[in-house]
């Protein structure tokens, strides 16, 4: 078939044929490679699952819709650096199904706030975010604190982990349901929160108290 501009152009089935056509093989160009890069595909140094207790926050985390408004996501320019602290790597997140970059900002990156404030910092944060953060516009959690974690579900979820590559043992699933027990979505989200960047090798800086979103 002799494929001219004028025919293209004036057979819209034929121009959504080669139009899904050059996209997919676009796609599978810039994509592919991806699957075979070490960076990629190899957890960087330090990185390890996240423990039952982590794993059942950041299902709360997802549930909540926390991406919503905050990304897990440090560009690689002066001012993101300067701000949230090293830039983020593929590696960091390999265990994170699915990963929470994200680009939305209406609160502060949150990839690097493990660490920089207290358990009970989050706790009021979470409870009612203008106590420690005045000109805050984030809604309060504070239901968080009397909803109980479900045990057998996470240890499911950490088996479905385990089939796409997480390397969760036998003992860390046996002992999940008991590290979560009588623990609430409240304690479960302040730990998620604490791992966030801590187990990457670089220092990182403490933030200044006006962050929090």
């Amino acid at each position: 078939m002799n494929f001219t501009h004028e025919k293209i152009e004036t057979n819209s089935w034929l121009m959504l044929v080669l139009v899904l056509l050059v996209i997919s093989v676009g796609g599978a160009v810039e994509i592919a490679p991806l699957f075979f890069q070490r960076s990629t595909t190899e957890p960087a140094p330090g990185v390890v699952p996240y423990t039952a207790l982590q794993l059942a926050g950041r299902d709360v985390y997802l549930k909540e819709g926390c991406y919503n408004c905050h990304s897990q996501m440090i560009r690689p320019f002066r001012a993101e650096t300067l701000r949230y602290g090293p830039f983020s790597t593929a590696g960091e997140f390999v265990y994170d199904h699915p990963f929470q970059w994200g680009s939305k900002r209406t609160g502060p990156d949150l990839a690097r706030v493990g660490g920089r404030y207290s358990d009970d910092w989050h706790r009021i944060h979470l409870n009612n975010p203008r106590d420690v953060v005045p000109e805050s516009n984030m809604p309060a959690y504070s239901w968080l604190a009397g909803n109980k974690l479900d045990g057998q579900a996470l240890v499911e979820h950490m088996k479905a982990l385990r089939t796409v590559g997480v390397p969760y043992t036998d003992e860390q699933l046996g002992s999940a349901e008991q590290e979560v027990r009588d623990k609430t979505e409240l304690d479960a989200l302040v730990a998620y929160l604490q791992s966030m960047g801590v187990r990457r090798p670089t220092p990182i800086a403490s933030a200044p108290a006006n962050q929090g979103g």
